[in-house]
């Protein structure tokens, strides 16, 4: 029996997105379309009714805008939200910064999607040469988490995302929850695949085929023990959501040559 509504989102299309590349711990703010999907699916979620008393968001400028436009639109701007770098993006190591496309031309599409999609496979680590490193571990933001900035990742697998991140879900967003309060999660694709999988009890395999698309919210209903009772729901226009999960699966293909 359904006791508790729980909301997940995948925040609004980052830069980095629409260019293909993986963005993980690099700080990109939303792309034109993703500030709009951000704001339709603010107006959808207030149209439907629904209010939040929390929010949650990673550490990243994408989850907290993508956040910070929902209450907007619902007029909800009061509502307190709370950054944690336990929901921030998996760390794709090596690979941050390049072109799936390229690297699916390159090392073949069947590789391109162990590295995104598998659950306990880990890219290489990112090294301090790597062009992207010190703009991501000399940033500010990382001296205010719950471990010292040397034992933050240097790259994970969608395991060792679900590993950092229940400790979160279990101290800080379960409390709150288990009080009444609707919680919605502005996170990342991998945080909230990775916390699909834990409360819809998805197997290793199948993880790999589970998709979120950008700005669209995600309605789990929940038991009392915070076990997922019925399908999620991705809300909105189901034909464009279908469209969109289908550009999220084809970002991994390789561009034919012409």
């Amino acid at each position: 029996m359904s006791k508790y509504k729980l909301f997940l989102l995948r925040h609004g299309e980052g830069a980095w997105n629409k260019e293909n590349r993986f963005c993980s711990w690099v700080d990109q703010k939303l792309s034109e379309d993703g500030l709009k999907e951000a704001k339709d699916c603010g107006r959808l979620l207030k149209e439907q009714g629904y209010k939040f008393d929390l929010v949650f968001t990673s550490l990243l400028s994408r989850s907290i805008q993508t956040a910070w436009l929902v209450l907007e639109a619902m007029g909800q701007e009061w509502v307190p939200v709370i950054k944690s770098w336990r929901l921030n993006e998996r760390h794709y190591g090596s690979l941050i910064g390049l072109n799936r496309a390229e690297m699916a031309k390159e090392h073949g599409e069947e590789q391109v999607k162990v590295w995104r999609r598998s659950y306990n496979v880990t890219p290489p680590p990112i090294e301090e040469s790597h062009p992207y490193f010190l703009e991501i571990y000399n940033d500010r933001r990382y001296t205010t988490c719950d471990v010292p900035k040397e034992n933050l990742p240097r790259a994970e697998s969608l395991k060792e995302v679900l590993d950092r991140l229940l400790p979160y879900w279990d101290s800080t967003v379960v409390p709150e929850i288990k009080q009444g309060r609707t919680v919605l999660i502005s996170a990342h694709g991998n945080s909230c695949r990775a916390l699909l999988k834990h409360l819809e009890g998805i197997s290793d395999k199948d993880i790999a085929s589970v998709t979120l698309p950008t700005g669209i919210p995600v309605l789990l209903e929940l038991d009392e023990n915070l076990k997922a009772v019925k399908p999620r729901q991705l809300l909105g226009d189901q034909v464009k959501i279908q469209a969109a999960i289908k550009k999220v699966e084809d970002q991994g293909k390789a561009i034919p040559s012409t």
